[in-house]
């Protein structure tokens, strides 16, 4: 008797332990994140997978325009890569290069393949080069030449920009999954024009041909004048925000949220042969701004 009671108790049991298992089976794998075949969710694969921000990359390529390459920081119509806000080694200005990676380390691991009137439309071919280094960051400032034509109506079309930037991004990606991108909006270029507009000499450098679509006929009033300088700003904006959004489908990407277009340049910080390039002391800011923006725990709002 004493052995068939317990058999039959245990039979009885059986069944609630395999129930009882298989719930703290299926538990385990809701609370791990897991289906009942073991696939994890669509959106927690998705959160695992998005990458992170370094905010101590160990190498910078910087690709854009003659802002990039210095262009009338130094001399008059002649670049000046050592006074670049991103690779430069000039003292007085403090590279982006320089601040992340020390000034000892920035000559060896940073590479400068910016060109002095580039449009959108060359960025292809800057970052691929910048690509073949692997870089840990890439810096791009691109967009003002675009917008500075020789007449509003030849201004890059918004959606030309934003293909541009969209194949140019993915190509990089393709060749350099791991780099770190940061995108710098385009400066405001109008507050360029009210900086240089009412001296005579700044006038008579502008007639060279810097920037015509904003920059012609400085002084006038006239309804056309202002409206070709509002349309040129505004295509500004418009340059600024594909940026934004192209960029920010990007894990990698990060936009400065506006902060060079929104940035007060002063005629102090401006090129002393130009007024309107950045000299020694606005480079400074440039990457003043970018290490802050890059060194960040989180994206700009």
């Amino acid at each position: 008797m004493r052995t068939t009671a317990p058999r039959r108790r245990a039979r009885r049991t059986l069944p609630g332990a395999g129930a009882t298992a298989a719930l703290l089976v299926v538990a385990a794998g809701v609370l791990g994140g897991c289906s009942a075949d073991g696939a994890k969710p669509a959106g927690e694969r998705g959160a695992q997978a998005a990458p992170r921000w370094n905010t101590a990359p160990a190498s910078v390529a910087a690709v854009g325009d003659s802002i990039t390459r210095g262009f009338d920081a130094c001399s008059v119509l002649a670049d000046c890569p050592e006074a670049s806000w991103a690779t430069g080694d000039d003292p007085a200005v403090r590279s982006l290069a320089a601040r992340l990676l020390g000034e000892a380390e920035a000559p060896a691991r940073s590479w400068n393949y910016a060109v002095t009137g580039s449009r959108m439309a060359d960025l292809p071919g800057q970052l691929a080069s910048a690509a073949a280094h692997k870089p840990g960051l890439v810096t791009v400032m691109v967009g003002s030449n675009d917008a500075c034509r020789p007449s509003a109506s030849s201004m890059t079309p918004v959606a030309a920009f934003r293909s541009g930037f969209e194949n140019a991004l993915a190509d990089l990606r393709a060749a350099s999954p791991a780099s770190q991108v940061y995108v710098s909006s385009v400066p405001d270029l109008q507050r360029l024009w009210e900086q240089g507009k009412d001296d005579p000499m700044v006038r008579q450098v502008w007639r060279l041909g810097i920037c015509q679509s904003m920059l012609a006929e400085p002084t006038s009033e006239t309804a056309g004048a202002t409206a070709r300088r509002e349309q040129v700003r505004a295509r500004v904006v418009e340059y600024n925000e594909v940026l934004r959004e192209v960029c920010a489908k990007d894990g990698l990407c990060r936009y400065d949220g506006g902060a060079v277009f929104q940035y007060p340049f002063s005629a102090e910080q401006l090129s002393r042969w130009d007024w309107f390039h950045p000299g020694k002391d606005g480079q400074a800011r440039l990457a003043e701004l970018a290490h802050r923006q890059v060194t960040s725990a989180e994206p700009p709002r």
